[in-house]
């Protein structure tokens, strides 16, 4: 890796948490003895490895080098162009050392801008201007932890976790490749983790794949984002882990960290909506959609920001189903929330994933189907589609009641940890 030559005239302090102790790749560093990378300003960086995207954020702390980071597979040659046109240097971050592509019409540089490329839930992604001060919400003291980190590198969870260590004295990191992500429990006993944040999806497909291996991981601290979080996922890991805090956390590239929840509770209670309190997001639902005004907003926003995501009010609780664009399913003209059927079929102790779309029908024009993953034989008889069918006709209304459901052998992820759904 390039060694960036000293910088005496544009380098800041050293972060906070500059001596954490890093692990990835299976080599112990720390913030400090991680090499930094020289690289152009604006620059946007596709790191070849966890290592390489590491040493980018340190140098972007110190130096407040114009940054978007990324993976070279979350960008195509469409957006490649597009960064170009914005006048990015696209730099490919690897062992050999850093390999520019020059803009064609380069750009003064802003100090300290952070761009994240959002999931591309909603379509192609975009780019959201943040800083690290943005980025940085966790900043009351924490007890010392060591963090497992899964996530693709410059999504915005990951540089949640990053900044945390980065601002943090005794915030450890153990950063998670994808080569190990099957087998990330053995990673995070050998090194002591026992804090870890990942997706419901993340969760579930450890759950699926090894839970004894799991329950050997000592956590402290369980927090899941990124997804809807339903009952089922958050009693599956209460059972394995009955002593650990588990937070689920609404968060995206727009809007920033706005919903933090402890109680072991899927959804968040009524009464925080519409709560004004100076320096913490606002919560609203419009036309069953969730609304924030938040101090965290990226570049650009202000005010009340729709997030696309669609919310149901259930006993007393704030319940995010889906994106709006595709939970809301029309079975002869009446409405079926994917949500709430997915989260029917997940408490069945047979299931261990779920997936739920609409599918053209003669007639009804849309009609609910399902594919799921079955639980490990051991905690459950396995179900058959026609027991599935009978608990969800137990549970919901006869329309929204799937009307095909395809087992599948694996749970399906993403690069960002996420199921498609």
């Amino acid at each position: 890796m390039t060694v960036a030559t000293p910088h005496p005239a544009t380098a800041g302090p050293e972060p906070a948490g500059v001596d954490n102790r890093l692990v990835v790749g299976g080599e112990a560093l720390t913030w400090r003895t991680l090499p930094t990378p020289e690289l152009p300003d604006p620059a946007a960086v596709l790191a070849h490895s966890a290592r390489h995207a590491l040493a980018a954020a340190r140098q972007h702390a110190v130096h407040g080098t114009e940054l978007l980071l990324s993976t070279a597979s979350r960008v195509d040659a469409t957006m490649r162009a597009e960064l170009d046109d914005a006048g990015f240097t696209v730099t490919l971050l690897d062992d050999d050392g850093a390999h520019h592509s020059a803009p064609a019409r380069p750009r003064v540089a802003e100090p300290g801008r952070l761009w994240l490329l959002t999931s591309g839930s909603t379509g192609r992604p975009k780019r959201v201007g943040h800083t690290l001060d943005t980025l940085t919400t966790v900043r009351a003291d924490q007890p010392a932890r060591t963090w497992l980190c899964p996530y693709a590198p410059g999504t915005y969870a990951w540089w949640q976790v990053v900044t945390l260590s980065l601002t943090q004295p005794g915030q450890h990191l153990v950063v998670i490749e994808p080569a190990e992500l099957d087998d990330w429990p053995v990673v995070a006993a050998a090194h002591g983790v026992d804090a870890a944040s990942g997706t419901p999806t993340f969760w579930r497909r450890t759950l699926y794949r090894d839970a004894a291996a799991l329950a050997r991981v000592p956590l402290r601290q369980i927090t899941l984002g990124g997804e809807p979080v339903d009952q089922a996922i958050l009693d599956q890991l209460r059972q394995v882990f009955p002593a650990a805090r588990i937070s689920w956390i609404y968060a995206s590239s727009e809007v920033g960290a706005s919903i933090v929840v402890h109680d072991g509770r899927a959804g968040f209670p009524a009464d925080w909506l519409d709560r004004e309190t100076e320096g913490r997001p606002t919560l609203s639902v419009r036309d069953d959609e969730l609304v924030v005004t938040s101090p965290y907003h990226g570049v650009g926003l202000s005010g009340p920001v729709r997030t696309g995501d669609r919310v149901q009010v259930v006993d007393g609780r704030v319940l995010i189903t889906g994106r709006l664009d595709t939970d809301e399913i029309n079975v002869g003209g009446s409405k079926v929330s994917a949500g709430v059927v997915r989260g029917v079929l997940t408490q069945h102790p047979g299931v261990a994933w779920a997936r739920v779309t609409g599918r053209r029908a003669p007639v009804l024009g849309r009609m609910v189907v399902a594919d799921v993953v079955l639980a490990p034989a051991e905690h459950a008889p396995l179900p058959d589609e026609a027991a599935l069918v009978r608990w969800c006709a137990d549970r919901l209304p006869e329309h929204a009641v799937p009307r095909r459901i395809r087992v599948l052998t694996e749970i399906p992820v993403k690069e960002t940890l996420k199921s498609d759904v």
